[in-house]
């Protein structure tokens, strides 16, 4: 779409930021492709370009509310919608939802649709018993009742997103019922590091499962896993974050099984790591491709430069582990032609979204910081003046200030979280404690994470998203006073 006219279309829609949601058309399921019937999409979100086949294929947003809240057990979840919600709240540390009118709401074990009962219901209570029970056998991160709360709600957010088979959802309204690689990693890395190595170590064992042949993955899936629910374009970012993600899995994971487990996933590393290394140019940078905006660049981005540089490091550790020096030569050469690359056309711009400069500030920069990458000498400045550029009145982050790609009036809590991992790390602590804060104040009424935060500061779009309460999780155990590991540069 020329940016003109993205730029026109954008005022008029900017109230309704929310991702494509496809409907059916003609009796044609969603997702057909070829000569037969195409859906129609409703408003395209702001800041996102062509998507593969959905171009041309937009109708007028009609009435859409997106859940606001999560009923789970062990096997199936189910929205909670506005209207279910006002009033309500959550049974403290569960997945029960205590109504206006007292009585419970609650998704009973084997069941997929939820069932009012009287409050105080046994069969109810087993269930809060259960994922109490599931809390205290990890870690809650937090300095304060009020961040331990909300790291609480984000866990049981994302263990509920989380599918049997290591599907992770995005959320749980139509549109982000998705497992996208790089969300799914954030996830299995705050798993990790908050003691639940089982659901970190099964959303690896997904990602084995569904990486493409070629070492890549889609960029997103099914939660059945039987492949994308549309012509998206793949995104090369993965290769990063997955290997990453294994990495500070390992790390966390209970010793005397690690190396077995990690020997079943290395097969999936090994190609990714290959495929990474194989990508970079002769300017050792990667290239042009969709970036976490899930918009082409016609150059490389750091929105997947910085990932790749840390899963190609974390792979060489990785091969290092298990005893694999060729792969771990290979890799760290590789992670040393792309770091050296970085520095020499990202950094001179502050990290901008793209190297020829022309696409703004971008939110990204903080996958140079750790846990992702040991920081540059020059990485604080870019931090603090990409955050000064993105800042927004109602005191959250634009993805981005690429002239082409406006992003409206809404604050993402993910770009937003971002810095606050990215200061954690770095050692500003009272940076990233005021970040987070922010970030928490923008909880619902139910104590959910949402995607989006408009122009009036009041929670927008799906929630609980589990991208944005996986980076809350990561930066509220960084914050606890022993830093998150980053892969390092091997020799």
């Amino acid at each position: 779409m020329p940016a003109a006219r993205l730029v026109r279309w954008a005022a008029v829609t900017a109230s309704f930021a929310s991702v494509a949601l496809p409907v059916c058309v003609a009796g044609s399921p969603v997702g057909r492709h070829g000569g037969e019937e195409r859906p129609v999409f409703f408003v395209r979100p702001v800041g996102h370009q062509s998507h593969g086949d959905a171009e041309g294929n937009y109708a007028p947003l009609s009435m859409l509310a997106p859940t606001v809240g999560l009923l789970a057990n062990a096997t199936a979840a189910e929205g909670v919608p506005p209207a279910v919600a006002e009033g309500a709240r959550y049974v403290e540390r569960s997945h029960v939802l205590r109504l206006l009118s007292g009585r419970w709401k609650y998704l009973p074990a084997g069941r997929t649709a939820s069932a009012v009962v009287a409050p105080e219901d046994p069969t109810a209570r087993l269930q809060i018993a259960e994922s109490r029970a599931w809390l205290a056998a990890g870690r809650v991160p937090g300095s304060s009742p009020g961040q331990r709360a909300a790291a609480e709600r984000a866990l049981l957010a994302m263990r509920g997103l989380l599918r049997p088979n290591g599907a992770m959802a995005a959320g749980w309204s139509q549109g982000w019922m998705y497992s996208w690689p790089r969300d799914a990693s954030f996830a299995s890395a705050a798993f990790a590091h908050t003691g639940h190595d089982a659901e970190a170590y099964r959303i690896l064992r997904y990602s084995a499962a569904t990486q493409r042949k070629d070492g890549t993955w889609e960029a997103r899936t099914k939660l059945d896993g039987s492949g994308p629910p549309d012509a998206r374009r793949w995104q090369l970012d993965a290769n990063g974050w997955v290997p990453w993600a294994a990495w500070q899995w390992y790390r966390t994971a209970p010793v005397p099984t690690r190396g077995a487990r990690l020997t079943g996933l290395y097969p999936m590393i090994r190609k990714a790591a290959d495929r990474a290394a194989a990508s970079l140019g002769a300017d050792g940078l990667p290239p042009a491709s969709p970036d976490y905006w899930e918009v082409m660049t016609t150059t490389a981005n750091i929105g997947t430069a910085a990932p790749l540089l840390a899963g190609l490091n974390a792979a060489a550790d990785l091969a290092g582990e298990l005893n694999r020096p060729g792969d771990a030569a290979r890799w760290s050469r590789a992670a040393g032609r792309l770091s050296a690359g970085i520095a020499r056309r990202f950094a001179p711009l502050g990290y901008q979204r793209t190297v020829d400069g022309k696409h703004g500030r971008d939110s990204a920069v903080a996958f140079m910081a750790p846990p992702f990458n040991s920081a540059p000498a020059d990485l604080p400045r870019a931090l603090d003046s990409t955050y000064r550029a993105l800042l927004l009145p109602s005191g959250g982050l634009t993805p981005g200030n690429d002239p082409t790609a406006p992003w409206g009036a809404y604050a993402w809590t993910p770009s937003t979280a971002f810095f606050a991992l990215a200061w954690a790390g770095t050692g500003q602590p009272a940076k990233a404690g005021r970040v987070l804060d922010w970030v928490l104040s923008k909880r619902n009424s139910l104590g959910e994470l949402p995607e989006k935060v408009n122009r009036s500061g009041l929670p927008s779009s799906v929630a609980p998203l589990a991208w944005t309460g996986s980076i809350v999780v990561l930066s509220l155990v960084a914050l606890d006073g022993t830093p998150l590991p980053t892969p390092p540069s091997r020799p």
